[in-house]
């Protein structure tokens, strides 16, 4: 007889239970299939329901949530949260990529109705990325609890920060749910901000990478930015600053369509940069994301040579050559290296990406397009980084020019630290 796999399909939340299409029996004999797993770290979403659900009991709940919005035994928040019976959950709100995930990069989202669940799910990736008054008109508390990748250039974090102001605004509170920063809590990389954003007041006082948790930033984005919101932070439990993602023994739903696993979340910080110069493939369209990177003009032999003799503390490059199938470069062979990480706590991903681009410069000296890649200038903060490497600057003369806002941010974020 064949067996059907029915435990980890898709309701809408990648591998996930569903909830709906099979009996109330079929579904506690599928979300015990997966009870069994086992973590060093509990969630923030476990220890509210063993420890903290008083705070949201008689309160009509708003939801703030994407595909990761699981528990360690991967049950979907919206799940654990709407079977119990003294809690109102009345609304979604989804960030970029959607409340199922299923939204491309960039990609505008709608409000509409949850066919599931019957609730209203507001977009905050589209025409507004702020919950409106009228949203929150009838919602006592809104809960944040999404897994961050632990790059400023990624926005669930600017789409907490926002949904705080507005949770201010309309006088209500705000909860986090604790998660951990899969590229763990120690390393801070990158330079503050000199171009501002206006969107997002908390992307102008991060660099690239932060080291800190959502629970951590909120509380700094509260009190910096000056939100003064009802503030409550759910901790983890057993999470330690020294701890990537593997440590945790949690397991990994991907973040967005192309972070499909912690060791691309590692590279993200730093290749997620190099991606948005327009003629360079960052293996988005390939099948390693973020893992490679390419153009039709450069050889891999030679970039990879020219880094590997850097000696980069943790890593190793491959040659390598490949068509993508969509996105940049669809059916052209590009050659480039692949990121092979060879201790993961040694290595630095911000770093390492300004070791490739200071490489490709002087292989190919002028063919990197700076000009028309606005995006690099924000995810990077300036335009000073491109002038540097332009100029033939060494990759050791820049990071060592950053160290001084390392520093500055280390000392800011240490009374914010919760672990």
């Amino acid at each position: 007889m064949q067996k059907k796999f029915l435990g980890l399909v898709p309701f809408g939340f990648f591998v996930i239970l569903p909830l709906c299409g099979y009996s109330k029996g079929t579904k506690e004999k599928l979300y015990s299939m997966v009870t069994e797993i086992h973590s060093n770290v509990k969630l923030g979403i476990d220890v509210l329901l063993e420890n903290q659900i008083y705070i949201l009991e008689g309160k009509r709940v708003g939801l703030i949530i994407n595909p990761t919005s699981v528990n360690g035994s991967l049950i979907p928040d919206v799940d654990l949260l709407s079977k119990n019976t003294k809690i109102q959950l009345v609304a979604l709100f989804g960030p970029e990529h959607g409340v199922r995930g299923d939204a491309p990069a960039g990609h505008k989202i709608k409000d509409y109705v949850d066919n599931a669940t019957r609730l209203r799910v507001y977009s905050l990736y589209g025409d507004r990325m702020k919950p409106s008054p009228k949203m929150l008109k009838n919602i006592d508390v809104l809960v944040y609890d999404i897994q961050d990748v632990g790059s400023r250039a990624y926005t669930y974090i600017f789409t907490m920060e926002l949904a705080m102001e507005a949770a201010k605004e309309a006088g209500i509170k705000f909860i986090i749910l604790d998660r951990p920063n899969p590229v763990g809590g120690v390393n801070v990389e990158g330079p503050l901000p000199e171009s501002k954003d206006l969107r997002w007041p908390a992307y102008n006082i991060l660099p690239i990478s932060h080291g800190m948790t959502i629970g951590e930033l909120a509380f700094m984005f509260n009190k910096e930015l000056n939100i003064g919101v009802d503030l409550t932070v759910v901790k983890m439990e057993g999470w330690q600053r020294n701890m990537l993602w593997n440590d945790t023994g949690l397991q990994w739903v991907l973040t967005s369509p192309h972070i499909p696993t912690p060791e691309v979340a590692l590279c993200y910080p730093g290749t997620g940069l190099l991606g948005e110069i327009t003629n360079l493939s960052e293996g988005v369209g390939y099948t390693k994301p973020f893992e490679i990177i390419g153009a039709p003009w450069i050889d891999g032999e030679a970039l990879a040579k020219e880094l590997n003799k850097k000696q980069l503390p943790g890593v190793y490059f491959r040659p390598m050559y490949y068509k993508p199938f969509y996105f940049r470069y669809v059916g052209e062979t590009c050659g480039g290296v692949e990121i092979y990480i060879l201790d993961k706590k040694e290595f630095k991903p911000v770093a390492t990406s300004v070791h490739i681009l200071a490489a490709i410069q002087k292989l190919y000296p002028g063919q990197l397009d700076f000009k028309n890649s606005p995006r690099f200038y924000w995810a990077v903060g300036s335009d000073k980084l491109l002038q540097q490497i332009e100029s033939g600057e060494s990759a050791e003369e820049i990071l060592n020019g950053w160290q001084k806002d390392v520093d500055k941010f280390e000392t800011l974020r240490k009374q914010y630290l919760l672990y």
